[in-house]
């Protein structure tokens, strides 16, 4: 089992920045990719970006490359998701996920936290 929380989230003007945190616990962390989604109003939860255990591969959706960066520190057993030049689009609810076989669809992800709400006005 392994817990997911998820922090960070609020409500920003177009164009600020947000830092979304998602803190992990349970079974051994470095063992998973970790991937965040996020579902709009009326939407289907899409895949934002996601990182493998080691941290050297990272992979984003189209919608955010080169606006939001995700790393992790696995010392600290957390993934963070760095969003900057935020829009009103990006308006969603985020939720982290773990992996072990794949990272771009959601079934593909075991155990996921409750999801931390971004709001960005315009």
């Amino acid at each position: 089992q392994v817990q997911l929380v998820e922090s960070g989230g609020g409500l920003v003007q177009a164009g600020g920045s947000l830092r979304l945190s998602c803190a992990t616990s349970g079974r051994t962390f470095s063992n998973y990719a970790v991937g965040w989604f996020r579902q709009a109003p009326e939407k289907e939860r899409e895949f934002v970006a996601a990182i493998t255990w080691s941290g050297v591969g990272t992979y984003y959706s189209d919608s955010v490359r080169g606006r939001f960066t995700i790393s992790r520190d696995n010392a600290k057993n957390t993934v963070f998701l760095q969003m900057n030049s935020l829009q009103p689009e990006d308006t969603a609810v985020y939720s982290c996920g773990v992996t072990r076989n794949g990272v771009f669809t959601e079934e593909q992800y075991v155990f996921w936290g409750q999801g931390t709400q971004v709001t960005v006005s315009s």
